[in-house]
């Protein structure tokens, strides 16, 4: 992976004051038509061994290009607040949106790299993050992102050579401290992994572009000029009309038998049994989120249902349940601007509960499953494609610590058309109805069928899914209020 990167490549003077503002030029222009056309953000991740110039560059393209139309970020140690999250957590937040370039120096390479060369995970922990993140970037590539990622190498020799001159001189002696020296000496096991890791994670979406960084007028020249053509070339591609792709069918059961049609809407509470369970209910769910165990636990639900299903009303129960200063209600709605130029999932990582907190979603990340697909506001091939995508985001988010409850609430056609009636006759209810809830009731068998395809490709042994019938109010409260707290409990043991 490394050898044509110590062939000792160079640009002399003359060559490169002939291409430098060519090149500047250049990079100027497809920015701004870049940030004009807004059709794609830019990630360059930077990565590579000490002394091999990372830093000079990351400056360099930042005094080349207009800086107010670059994002950069340097990862260091993950504060309080990113440890109490899952560790992709504070990569996601730092994407940039559409129309502009990212740069992030220490990405999510570093960690994995640094802790198989020092030997606090194994080889399999690192195949998992390794695989977790060719998944990560190939759903930012399905996305649209233009990744580009390059890794400065320096041979042995040239990077002692390297931190020896930095050293040496007044100026930049605060460059070179006592863990690069010792990271030098680990250089042979910090090369192996790192090759592994770069041969592992190079592929057809984001390939590696490795470029040695011995000779400052090379590695300049280069990394721009591969950002350059990156650019120009996925700006060629969003002009181009692509072909479409369509996934593989899913086709209904023969029988028109569906997973909601063997729910029995029928059941219910009386009400003086409801004001007394709920009661009981609500006081375990207080006690078991103030439970020293939960200090290390978060939990996440969520929220789906048909319009008018009693999702507010089940949010409001187990709201006053809580401490208001342990939980956040987050509201989805159709996506606003500033989240339509991230990828999808975007706007829901921002939002994950710290430890020992409580986040609770009123409709969520299923939306790309649901509305989109129903809607047709995705591809085929997108929402195609989601299934596996959620199930990798819940996944990380279980392995933090995260328990993920996870609610559709179901009613039939006819209580819906009930609700829908009293909302509009009720002056405090009539803020709930809306022209779209009625259009809506026309695809009632197209989400009917979405629905069914959704439960059984997301729910998941760690993240099930609970279908809660809840044509009777207070039999749906219950079901949800039982159903969290045991969830709670069994991942609390």
């Amino acid at each position: 992976m490394f050898e044509s990167a110590e062939l000792g490549h160079r640009i002399d003077k003359d060559a490169y004051r002939q291409r430098e503002p060519v090149l500047r030029e250049a990079l100027l222009d497809i920015q701004y038509e870049l940030k004009e056309l807004s059709k794609f953000p830019v990630v360059v991740v930077v990565g590579g061994v000490d002394g091999a110039g990372k830093g000079e560059t990351v400056n360099l393209l930042n005094s080349w290009m207009d800086p107010r139309l670059i994002r950069t970020h340097a990862f260091g140690a993950p504060s309080d607040e990113e440890s109490e999250r899952p560790h992709m957590w504070r990569f996601w937040r730092a994407l940039p949106p559409k129309g502009l370039i990212g740069i992030m120096f220490g990405s999510w390479y570093t960690d994995p790299i640094v802790a198989r060369v020092e030997k606090n995970q194994t080889q399999a922990e690192l195949d998992q993050r390794v695989e977790e993140i060719v998944r990560f970037e190939k759903m930012l590539c399905n996305e649209g992102v233009l990744l580009v990622k390059f890794w400065f190498h320096l041979s042995k020799q040239d990077q002692k050579l390297r931190l020896s001159a930095l050293e040496s001189n007044p100026l930049t002696r605060w460059r070179v401290s006592a863990g690069d020296w010792e990271r030098f000496g680990q250089y042979d096991r910090y090369r192996k992994v790192s090759e592994y890791v770069l041969r592992q994670t190079s592929t057809g979406e984001a390939p590696w572009i490795v470029i040695e960084g011995a000779d400052e007028r090379y590695r300049a020249l280069t990394a721009g000029g591969v950002l350059l053509d990156s650019v120009r070339r996925q700006l060629e591609r969003v002009k181009t009309p692509r072909q479409r792709i369509d996934a593989a069918p899913i086709l209904p059961p023969i029988d028109q038998l569906r997973l909601l049609d063997r729910l029995d809407l029928s059941r219910k509470v009386e009400k003086k049994q409801y004001s007394k369970r709920l009661e009981q209910l609500q006081g375990q769910l207080n006690q078991l989120v103030r439970d020293r165990k939960f200090r290390d636990r978060s939990l996440i639900v969520v929220f789906e249902g048909n319009d008018a299903a009693g999702k507010g009303g089940s949010i409001r129960r187990i709201s006053a349940a809580l401490d208001a200063r342990q939980y956040q209600i987050f509201p989805v709605a159709a996506p606003s601007e500033e989240e339509r130029a991230q990828p999808y999932l975007w706007r829901f990582w921002r939002n994950l509960p710290r430890k020992g907190r409580v986040a609770i979603f009123d409709r969520s990340w299923y939306g790309r499953v649901l509305v989109e697909r129903v809607e047709g506001f995705c591809s085929h091939a997108d929402w195609m494609r989601a299934y596996a995508e959620i199930n990798e985001y819940e996944q990380q988010l279980v392995a933090h610590g995260a328990i993920i409850v996870k609610f559709w609430l179901a009613i039939s056609p006819d209580e819906q058309l009930r609700r829908f009636k009293e909302r509009e006759e009720i002056g405090f209810k009539r803020f709930k109805i809306t022209e779209e809830d009625w259009r809506n009731r026309d695809k009632w068998d197209d989400y009917v069928q979405a629905v069914g395809d959704m439960v059984d490709r997301t729910s998941t042994t760690i993240a099930p899914w609970t279908l809660v019938e809840a044509n009777d109010k207070y039999h749906c409260r219950v079901k949800v209020l039982e159903t969290l707290c045991e969830a709670i409990r069994a991942n609390m043991k």
